[in-house]
């Protein structure tokens, strides 16, 4: 058996390399994830044919809810399989399956062709994807919180929600240049595939650059100490308390970040009013700050502990959301619009920027992929995936506020769990690695 000493940690240049190599990866996943969200507006209609808008949307986000049934899947999976078998692989294996996912969806024909296999064809996809993010998200906060050094590893392990925003991002910027470029009634056919294309190619690039990169030195050790095999059944009687612990801090998160990022496009046209370009220019500009906040609000974590981030988060989401959506719902000016949201997302960087490794930190190495994707995929799936169509559905009876309850109530119980938990900037098991 190989010595652990063998195991040489990474040089500052091998480590920017993988962090930068795992990241632009991470990038192209969410972009195909979001994609979805991004034109739900425009092809809801060939896959859910309706005289009601509402009704249209109501049924686009009960499959966008559908993909994150496949999360908790895909997360125990490919979470044991990047504990096993390396990080870099279960990375290379989630990008294939997003691209596949994506290009099906780009290529199905609508209802008016092929009547009810279009929105199973559209679930399908949606499956697959689910598969594909749920074992992401494990391994690459894994592999960037492994790949970070101890005194920069929240300002590193940051970059996931960086790129995880810059995703989503760029699938806002596609769409704001096929608004410029294409007609509406050309969008509205046809237009909306494109993005679906592109997300396919880019991933047939990102599985063949992470075939390229460099493993773990904890993955390493792990694996040469001859460590327990990652598994179900490990987790739940050796690891309780941390599985319980990321499912809660999660909880409160995961539904505030989808409350104000992919739900948000869809309440400024449906609920505050304003027009799908004035909507999406919203969306994007105050997700490209978001995005900027993410290793800012990392550092500090390194500087003060990741404890104060998220209770900072708790309360101030606790108080504020109410607030927020309340006055958005009666604001028709895109500016003050554009500072409600931002204001919103400032405050969910005190989850965001800082979630993936907080979870990592619970966890020793041989079961660490599986500990985080786990969890926090039946977290995501409960109440991120849920969080549109909970909007709507409260939104078609009439009683929209009751979401904004919602979501104030769910912050308050993650916000118990921050209170309670330990920092851990300062028990983190990777030192122990």
């Amino acid at each position: 058996m190989t010595s652990p000493l063998t195991h040489r940690p990474p040089t500052r240049r091998e480590r920017m390399k993988a962090i930068i190599g795992g990241s632009t990866g991470n990038l192209v996943e969410w972009y195909d994830w979001y994609a979805y969200a991004a034109f739900t507006l425009y092809f809801a209609p060939h896959f859910f044919p309706s005289e009601d808008r509402t009704a249209q949307l109501l049924s686009a986000a009960g499959i966008f809810a559908v993909g994150f049934l496949m999360r908790p899947i895909g997360a125990w999976l490919m979470g044991v399989y990047a504990d096993r078998h390396g990080r870099k692989s279960g990375l290379t294996l989630s990008v294939a399956l997003m691209c596949a996912g994506s290009l099906l969806i780009a290529v199905t024909p609508g209802y008016e062709v092929i009547g009810v296999g279009a929105p199973i064809l559209l679930v399908l996809a949606r499956l697959m994807q689910g598969l594909s993010i749920g074992g992401e998200y494990g391994a690459s906060a894994t592999y960037l919180s492994e790949m970070a050094g101890r005194d920069r590893r929240g300002f590193f392990s940051s970059f996931q929600y960086v790129t995880l925003i810059a995703g989503q991002l760029v699938a806002i910027i596609v769409l704001l240049v096929l608004q410029a470029t294409l007609s509406e009634a050309e969008l509205d056919a046809w237009g909306w595939r494109i993005p679906f294309l592109i997300g396919g190619g880019l991933a047939v690039v990102v599985f063949w650059l992470r075939r390229g990169l460099t493993e773990t030195q904890s993955y390493a050790i792990a694996k040469a100490e001859g460590a327990p095999r990652s598994g179900f059944v490990e987790l739940v009687t050796k690891h309780p308390r941390e599985a319980l612990t990321v499912m809660l801090l999660t909880a409160g998160g995961t539904i505030a970040f989808y409350a104000y990022s992919i739900y948000m496009q869809k309440f400024l046209v449906n609920t505050s009013g304003l027009s799908r370009e004035t909507a999406s220019q919203i969306n994007g500009i105050t997700l490209f700050l978001f995005m900027l906040l993410q290793p800012v609000a990392g550092a500090l974590s390194d500087r003060i502990g990741r404890k104060p981030l998220m209770i900072g988060f708790g309360v101030l989401g606790v108080i504020g959301t109410y607030p927020i959506f309340s006055t958005l719902a009666v604001t028709r000016d895109p500016l003050i619009a554009g500072l409600l949201v931002m204001a919103g997302l400032i405050v969910v960087s005190g989850y965001t920027s800082i979630n993936a490794v907080v979870k990592a930190e619970l966890f020793p190495a041989h079961i660490r992929a599986l500990g985080v994707a786990l969890p926090y995929a039946l977290a995501n799936t409960l109440f991120g995936g849920t969080a549109e169509f909970v909007a709507l559905y409260f939104k078609h009876i009439g009683m929209e506020q009751a979401f904004y309850i919602y979501v104030t109530v769910m912050i308050a119980i993650s916000l118990t769990v921050y209170v309670r938990m330990r920092d851990t900037q300062k028990h983190s098991r990777i030192l122990e690695d």
